[in-house]
C-alpha cells in the first residue's frame, strides 16, 4: 500500500519532533532530588537547574498545569495563560480591524486612480519602512494610555501590507472586465463591489495574512514595553522571575496562536480563489 504525500509528511514531522525532543531531553536531564544528597548539594542542584534550559518533560508538565486552569486570576502579576492570550488577541484584532477599515478602501482608491497613486506613493514609501515600535513613544505621549498605544502600534504595522496588496490587486484586474461593467452602465461603486472586489480578493487576502502575522509579532514586543497584561508581558515577567519553563511554554503558545490565525485567513483565501 502506497501512503499519500500528506501521510508521509506527517510521519516525517512526527519522527523529527520526537528526535529533537529526545536530544533536548538528553542534553538537559533533570537533576536528581534523592534524600541522600546533602542540603548544600540539593541547593546547588536547584541553582544549576535554574541556570540551564529546562528539558521538555519539565516544560510539558508546566504546560499541563497552566492549561488545566488557563483563566485563573490571582492578582495583577499572576494571571492564567488564557487571560494573557485573550488580552493580546483583543489588542491585535482591534488594531487589525481598524487597519482594514482604512487600508482596503484607500487601496481601492490608489489602485483605481493613477493620480492618487502618484500623489500618495511618496508618503507610503516614507512611512512604510518605519519600525512600528518606533511609534510607541509618540503614541504614549499623545494618547497617554498604554493599551490604546499598543492598539495604535498594531494598526500602524497592519495597514501597509493590506494597503499595498489591495492597491496591487485592484490595479491588476483585467481591463476587459472593467470595460464590460462600463458597457452595462455600472457606476464606480457597483463596479468596485461586483467586479473589482471579487477579482482582487485573493491578493487582498494575501495582504491580510501578512498583516495578521506581523501584528502578532509586534504585539509581543509592544506588551513587553507597556506591561500590564498580555502574552508579551507574561514572557517578560516570567523571565524576570527566572522561570524558563514558563518562558518556553509561552513561546510555544505564541507560535500555536499565530499558526491558527494564519490558518483561518488561509482558509478564507482558498475560499475566494478562482480560476479564469
Amino acid at each position: 500500500m502506497t501512503l499519500s504525500l500528506n501521510t508521509r509528511a506527517f510521519i516525517v514531522s512526527v519522527v523529527l519532533l520526537v528526535t529533537l525532543l529526545g536530544i533536548w531531553e538528553a542534553m538537559n536531564p533533570v537533576a536528581p532530588s534523592s534524600g541522600e544528597l546533602s542540603e548544600f548539594e540539593l541547593l546547588m542542584g536547584a541553582a544549576d537547574q535554574q541556570a540551564r534550559v529546562p528539558p521538555p518533560s519539565v516544560v510539558l508538565s508546566h504546560a499541563w498545569q497552566e492549561l488545566s486552569n488557563p483563566f485563573y486570576d490571582a492578582g495583577p502579576n499572576d494571571k492564567g495563560i488564557g487571560i494573557q492570550l485573550g488580552w493580546s488577541l483583543y489588542r491585535v484584532l482591534t488594531g487589525y480591524l481598524a487597519a482594514m477599515l482604512v487600508a482596503i478602501p484607500l487601496g481601492f482608491v490608489i489602485g483605481m486612480s493613477p493620480l492618487m497613486y502618484r500623489a500618495l506613493n511618496p508618503f507610503i514609501q516614507v512611512l512604510r519602512p518605519i519600525s512600528p515600535l518606533a511609534w510607541m513613544p509618540l503614541a504614549l505621549f499623545i494618547i497617554r494610555d498604554s493599551e490604546q498605544s499598543a492598539i495604535f502600534v498594531i494598526f500602524i504595522c497592519s495597514v501597509w501590507p493590506m494597503l499595498l496588496n489591495t492597491a496591487f490587486g485592484v490595479s491588476g484586474v483585467r481591463r476587459d472586465w472593467v470595460n464590460v461593467a462600463r458597457t452595462h452602465e455600472l457606476g464606480p461603486l457597483r463596479t468596485a463591489w461586483q467586479v473589482i472586489l471579487p477579482a482582487a480578493a485573493p491578493t487582498i487576502l494575501t495582504g491580510m495574512r501578512i498583516s495578521i502575522g506581523i501584528a502578532w509579532l509586534v504585539i509581543v514586543a509592544a506588551e513587553m514595553l507597556v506591561g500590564g497584561t498580555g502574552i508579551g508581558y507574561y514572557v517578560w515577567n516570567e523571565w524576570n522571575n527566572l522561570d524558563l519553563a514558563s518562558v518556553i511554554f509561552s513561546i510555544l503558545m505564541i507560535g500555536v496562536v499565530g499558526m491558527l490565525l494564519d490558518a483561518g485567513l488561509g482558509a478564507i483565501a482558498r475560499f475566494v480563489q478562482y480560476r479564469e
